[in-house]
């Protein structure tokens, strides 16, 4: 176009240079203009969804921290939660630790009942396998040792721990550490524990009660498993003293075998903490011993930890005794949460219950006429000792009959129990009862009536029970959220944390296979040693 015709026009001149110029910086915008926008998208989802950047390193260093709150069931924390309200002049909001981390719940059944026991509910969580009631880490089909997610754990590289507040041979540890026909076969399940099978020592740290089935006055083959254990390398610990030389951990040498009971540890209501150390200590001394024994490691730890006599409540319907085993083990589990907030080792808390015993609910219609809407935290609160620890006083009282039914009003109900309103019937029936349990329940039916609070049974329930998680990954939290949040089978616990450890079940079962696993006797035979609530006899 020419210089007049642009004049006459209107429109300028523009070159076929010029033309080019403008495009490439059009075109130069618009590609600064889509790699801007992918950048922010890209970061937008990094924060979003936490998506790491894919570096090339060795794998991730893990710990996975189990907790079985056994015989917790959803009313027992509906109970514990009002009562801590109630006793400390909480608000409604201010609720339990455990009441933060609720993601699902589970169902308990085992292979052979639509209730399962502790030994089969155990072995699902350790094997993901489910098996008969009774049943300590082997299968249904032939009672046929399974590898547990301990065993497996420790094969791999990872140190184990066992933390309990009842014998150390019970249901719970046991199907992670030992197999056997039937739960009962404690002096057997010792043997394993300290390695005494085809696979050698597979626990690193034992922190419980059950002394007992260590004793050669208490096994039938008289061995003397706490000299064993010393003389073979272990640390073995017995008394207070002798844990807090521990120093809460950082002063333990592994193998640790700490036996703080002959027994069971007594319920929390009951503890002398100058002679019994508390969940949480336990709980911290084993987790900070573990992270010492990793430190250098590129594997972590597994731990199981248990609030073991929740169930024992509930099997004694002992609301009084309940709750504080509750409160006790949340506040474990916070202590365990914190620690693993700090850790610079990716963890995971997984929580749950292997069944809910007792039966509770937090109602109980107490008059023939419509019932109240109404239960009393108050007569728990009154209670300053568990109908277990009662029982004894009364049992082991020696004075005469008039002299006795004074000491029951005096010092167990208006001292020991709160409870003022006693009936001349109620004294009476406890005076002249001679079984101990019998007197137990007695006394736990007074409380229980007066707090207008139910039981069903002595023993379990099918009740789905709750489950509890927590990461220091968030990550590592929206897989477990993945696969556990909503209701799951109990194996399916079990089944993500051989996942999330990376752990080969059927390799480690099979090389279990020849362990020696039956008592030699029927199981009835075993039975008969027993009472209802699990008490040894003979």
């Amino acid at each position: 176009m020419s210089e007049t015709t642009s004049l006459i026009t209107g429109k300028p001149i523009i070159s076929r240079k010029n033309k080019l110029f403008k495009n490439k910086k059009i075109t130069k915008f618009i590609v600064f203009i889509i790699s801007f926008t992918v950048l922010i998208i890209y970061t937008f989802n990094i924060q979003l969804f936490n998506i790491p950047f894919i570096h090339h390193h060795k794998p991730t260093k893990k710990n996975l921290i189990f907790f079985v709150t056994d015989g917790m069931g959803p009313a027992s924390l509906s109970l514990t939660r009002s009562f801590r309200q109630f006793v400390d002049a909480l608000p409604i909001n201010d609720t339990l630790t455990l009441d933060h981390h609720l993601i699902g719940s589970s169902r308990t059944r085992s292979s052979d009942s639509l209730i399962t026991d502790s030994a089969a509910g155990a072995t699902a969580f350790s094997c993901a396998l489910k098996s008969y009631n009774g049943a300590i880490g082997v299968s249904p089909n032939g009672h046929q040792p399974c590898g547990t997610i301990l065993e497996a754990a420790k094969l791999k590289g990872y140190m184990t721990g066992l933390v309990v507040t009842t014998r150390i041979t019970d249901a719970t540890p046991a199907a992670f550490s030992s197999h056997v026909d039937y739960r009962i076969q404690e002096d057997l399940i010792a043997l394993h524990q300290l390695g005494e099978y085809p696979l050698g020592r597979m626990v690193d740290l034992i922190i419980g009660g059950g002394k007992a089935h260590f004793m050669p006055h208490i096994r039938k083959d008289k061995r003397d498993l706490l000299k064993e254990s010393s003389d073979s390398g272990w640390s073995v610990v017995q008394t207070r003293s002798e844990f807090d030389n521990l120093q809460m951990g950082s002063n333990a040498s592994l193998p640790l075998l700490a036996l703080l009971a002959e027994n069971d540890i007594p319920f929390d209501i009951d503890r002398d903490s100058k002679v019994y150390p508390s969940l949480e200590e336990q709980a911290i001394t084993a987790i900070k011993a573990l992270e010492e024994a990793t430190r250098d490691s590129d594997k972590g730890f597994f731990l199981l930890i248990e609030g073991s006599r929740i169930d024992h409540a509930g099997h004694q319907n002992d609301p009084a005794a309940q709750v504080r085993e509750v409160l006790a083990f949340d506040k474990a589990f916070n202590a365990v949460r914190e620690y693993a907030e700090q850790s610079d080792v990716e963890t995971v808390m997984i929580s749950t219950s292997d069944h809910e015993t007792g039966g509770l609910v937090t109602a109980r219609q107490v008059t023939e006429t419509y019932p109240e809407y109404i239960w009393l935290p108050e007569i728990l609160a009154n209670s300053s000792h568990s109908g277990e620890y009662i029982k004894k006083l009364i049992c082991e009282y020696n004075g005469s009959s008039k002299s006795k039914q004074t000491y029951i009003e005096k010092e167990i109900m208006e001292k020991h129990l709160g409870i003022l309103d006693y009936s001349d019937k109620e004294i009476k029936s406890i005076l002249h009862e001679t079984d101990a349990n019998k007197i137990q329940d007695l006394i736990n039916t007074m409380i229980s009536f007066r707090a207008q609070i139910g039981w069903t049974t002595h023993g379990h329930s099918a009740v789905d029970v709750n489950i509890y998680a927590y990461s220091n990954r968030k990550t590592r939290w929206y897989d477990v959220l993945d696969h556990l949040q909503g209701n799951h089978e109990n194996i399916e616990i079990g089944a993500y944390m051989a996942k999330y450890l990376d752990l080969d079940l059927e390799k480690t079962t099979s090389l279990v296979s020849n362990t020696t696993h039956s008592p030699g006797i029927k199981a009835a035979e075993f039975e008969k040693t027993y009472d209802s609530y699990g008490h040894r006899l003979a």
